[in-house]
């Protein structure tokens, strides 16, 4: 079992609980009407452990009704600024997620001695299966007992059989409900008593209580655990079999005879072993028999109720709709983007029948050959990462975008004069929309990345003055400068060995940087304010060494052990929310030039 999946189950445990405490509330304020709406209340409450709010959150998060500015630059690191309703309701929804991420261990350190999540999912499936072969056999011997029953010739809307079973009169079956009754129980009850109890049994069938009581008790054993299911399946037993009782005495039955035959059922015969087979001696006897002589019905629901009751059904439904609507980012209106932004003067765009094996080359505005942007021998995804400024884990589509068997292809263009560099991915963007029909929308998801905390030796970084820092040595770098400008990031290596100098930076600056080095996205869990000066020596695809003196020799100082050891930072593997470029459609072959 996956330690990444106990932070979202632990969501949606908190949000149904909190949903049915809810419920609770409502039903206290319905306690004057009648039973069948509590027992409706209860219902959705327990159906709220099937759906997490995730799925509507993720409903809301497809809502492309927003359109970024024409004027947004999507290769730019860009942080928007929220809402605060929008981040409560986001906390609210998610309380487990940044607290259970950070004591999530560190991919350097040793695995625990007790793989926890495996010994719960095993305690789960244990609980699990065992409720399931308890409901089987009380289900199979009920069963057997309808099947060894005599048909009766009562004139009722289902088939009625009599069974030497000592089980109390009920309706057995889901769809093709059967009623079941006891032999003898015509002699032992009056008319007016047997009369009463058949009404309600009938009752039961038409309101589809079986049914019902049958998905509960599903959640009841997926989620055996959790002692609020159980509480719950006992209030459902209890409205449904008030609200019959209710309804029995609308059809005028005596309520004397009525509530005689009751007690005399829970006399003689045993009451039924499972919710899904309703009978007539369920929930708190003695209050029932009280409301039955007192003959109390619960009186229609007002108007002011009515509303109440819309209104918290529709905030259920819209309220993680609307968590979704605030975190989606943008989308861009692609129609529109290609109207208003500039394009190349010519382009020319070919699939090579052969790709090469070579490395893949470019150049652009900003090289040598500032009026021509070109790359040969390129995956789609690597025209992708430049039309949009982002890194390859960020894109979601087919497989063969960036498959090495996959297509190459060979783009030639010529820049318009004047035109500024950070203009050149948007006229990309819309090359690839007009000749391979692209099709995309920006999303958030939770998906593999890494977190940046503070590791356990502590911060060793000092804080930025605001002024130019020396770099003690230059060590063979010869394009890193003498002094960190404040904001400004440079990076040069000697074979494979890499020294980043970043002057004044945050670290959710420093983050967004290690996004580039990863193989996926890197957010800042640190909470540690202000501006560092940064000196980083690393050469991420070899081996650990903790002296940069050795790793200039040797070229094996790795990236996550650079920052462990130098800054006293770690990068820790987790489910992180981010930034995705959906491809939902794009084309293998460009269309002719």
């Amino acid at each position: 079992m996956n330690p990444a999946y106990l932070p979202p189950l632990a969501n949606h445990l908190w949000q149904s609980t909190l949903f049915a405490a809810v419920a609770g509330l409502l039903t206290l304020l319905l306690r004057n009407n009648r039973a069948r709406v509590r027992h409706c209340v209860w219902l959705v409450a327990s159906w709220k452990f099937l759906i997490p709010f995730s799925v509507l959150v993720s409903l809301g998060s497809h809502s492309h009704w927003r359109t970024a500015p024409p004027s947004e630059q999507p290769g730019l690191s860009v942080v928007t600024e929220r809402s605060g309703l929008s981040v409560v309701m986001d906390q609210v929804s998610q309380p487990f997620t940044a607290k259970a991420a950070s004591e999530m261990p560190s991919p350097e350190g040793p695995p625990p001695a007790i793989p926890v999540p495996s010994l719960l999912y095993t305690i789960w499936a244990c609980g699990f299966l065992g409720i399931t072969c308890s409901w089987w056999v009380r289900w199979r011997r009920i069963r057997a007992a309808v099947r060894a029953g005599t048909p009766l010739p009562l004139e009722l809307p289902i088939r009625a059989v009599s069974s030497p079973a000592l089980l109390e009169p009920g309706v057995f079956g889901v769809f093709r409900p059967v009623m079941l009754l006891p032999e003898g129980i015509l002699e032992r009850l009056t008319a007016d008593q047997l009369n009463g109890v058949i009404a309600h049994e009938v009752c039961h069938v038409n309101n589809r209580d079986n049914l019902m009581a049958a998905l509960h008790m599903f959640v009841e054993t997926v989620f055996w655990f959790h002692p609020l299911v159980w509480w719950i399946g006992k209030r459902m037993v209890e409205e449904r079999e008030r609200a019959c009782d209710e309804e029995v005495l609308r059809l005028s039955s005596e309520p004397r005879a009525y509530a005689e035959g009751i007690l005399e059922i829970c006399k003689i015969y045993v009451e039924s072993p499972l919710a899904c087979v309703s009978g007539v001696a369920g929930a708190n006897l003695r209050k029932r028999v009280e409301a039955i002589m007192r003959k109390r019905v619960g009186v229609v629901l007002s108007p002011a109720k009515k509303l109440v009751l819309a209104l918290a059904g529709a905030l259920t439904l819209m309220a993680p709709v609307g968590v979704g609507i605030a975190n989606a980012p943008a989308v861009r209106a692609q129609s529109a983007s290609a109207k208003e932004s500039k394009s190349f003067e010519v382009a020319s765009v070919k699939r090579l029948l052969e790709p090469s094996d070579s490395t893949s080359t470019g150049g652009g505005p900003g090289t040598s050959d500032p009026g021509r942007f070109w790359r040969f021998n390129v995956t789609m995804a690597s025209l992708l990462v430049q039309a949009f400024q982002i890194q390859g884990h960020a894109i979601v589509g087919p497989d063969w975008l960036s498959s090495r068997s996959g297509p190459r292809y060979e783009l030639t263009a010529t820049v318009p004069a004047g035109a500024k560099r950070d203009e050149v991915p948007l006229m990309l963007q819309n090359l690839l929309i007009e000749r391979f029909g692209l099709k995309f929308h920006r999303e958030q998801r939770e998906v593999p990345g890494y977190a940046l905390v503070v590791g356990k030796s502590g911060l060793k970084l000092k804080p930025s003055s605001g002024t130019p820092a020396p770099i003690s040595g230059r060590d063979g770098f010869p394009n890193i400068p003498e002094g960190i400008a404040p904001g400004r990031m440079s990076q040069d290596s000697v074979g494979t060995v890499r020294r980043l100098s970043a002057g004044a930076m945050t670290m959710a600056q420093f983050a967004d940087y290690l996004d580039n080095q990863t193989d996926g996205p890197v957010v800042d869990v640190t909470e540690v304010p202000g501006r560092y000066d940064i000196v980083l020596y690393f050469s991420k695809p070899l081996p650990i060494t903790a002296d940069p003196a050795t790793a200039l020799a040797d070229n094996r100082f790795d990236l996550l052990s650079a920052l462990r050891e130098q800054l006293g930072l770690e990068l820790q593997r987790r489910k992180v929310r981010a930034d995705l470029l959906i491809i939902d459609h794009i084309e293998q072959t460009p269309l002719p030039n």
